[in-house]
């Protein structure tokens, strides 16, 4: 009996739903099943969603207070988190929220290094076109009728704003120079703009790192449940770590 129970179910035939008719297919799909249980599902759970949140408001205290009342404000209708001393960057967050110490340590490093080469490729001198030439001559009165810096440095007149590698006259002389026109001179000089505006980029990245370093090391520290809790001494900020005081144990 039971052989023939699974030989009749055997031969039932499996309903499916019918497909979309092509005389409706300018209807657009046919709902199924499975479709019409999404939506109501996704239905049920807004409705379930404005019956809670309407009854949170209802139960709410105006009077409530909350931290977040002193520690933000409006801005363009917008609310904005106070500058705190202990607030970090985006950069930082991110960092200390996705990578561990010796990741952050790991590409400190290699900045580091990478700042080296650059200023071993560079005259830092001239980095710093802000800073004018202090250079005091002192002179009579008869020098200063004709006076002449290039003859007096010894040195060609289109030297004298140089900074750096001023060579004299006999030095001019004896130096073998390529013919270079004002096309290639022009792409020298913004390669060179480029190669510092790059060291300042990765010396910022660098400092940066420093910081999330050394946070993630005063945090690791803190989590520590062996030692007594230490002093602070000063708060942290974007550009700094907070300093801790811890009491010294002697250890047997």
């Amino acid at each position: 009996m039971s052989s023939w129970k699974k030989a009749a179910k055997a031969s039932q035939k499996t309903h499916r739903e019918r497909h979309q008719p092509e005389i409706r297919k300018h209807l657009g799909l046919l709902e199924k099943k499975k479709d019409f249980i999404a939506r109501a599902r996704d239905f049920q759970e807004k409705k379930a969603t404005i019956k809670l949140l309407r009854k949170r408001a209802l139960n709410k205290n105006p009077d409530e207070f909350h931290f977040h009342m002193i520690n933000s404000k409006m801005i363009n209708g917008v609310h904005r988190e106070k500058d705190k001393e202990d607030q970090h960057t985006p950069e930082q967050i991110k960092l200390m929220e996705t990578q561990d110490l010796k990741y952050v340590s790991y590409k400190r490093n290699i900045e580091a290094k990478k700042i080296d080469k650059l200023q071993s490729q560079l005259h830092m001198i001239d980095a710093a076109n802000e800073t004018q030439n202090q250079h005091i001559l002192f002179l009579d009165d008869t020098e200063m009728k004709n006076f002449d810096l290039a003859k007096k440095l010894n040195t060609h007149p289109a030297l004298l704003s140089r900074r750096t590698n001023r060579p004299t006259l006999s030095v001019i002389k004896t130096m073998k120079l390529p013919e270079l026109d004002n096309k290639t001179l022009i792409k020298l000089e913004q390669k060179k703009h480029m190669t510092y505006k790059e060291l300042e980029k990765r010396v910022d990245r660098e400092r940066e790192l420093t910081v999330v370093e050394q946070k993630l090391e005063v945090g690791r520290a803190l989590k520590n449940k062996k030692i007594k809790k230490p002093i602070l001494v000063k708060s942290g900020s974007k550009t700094a770590a907070p300093i801790y005081k811890w009491k010294f144990e002697r250890k047997r």
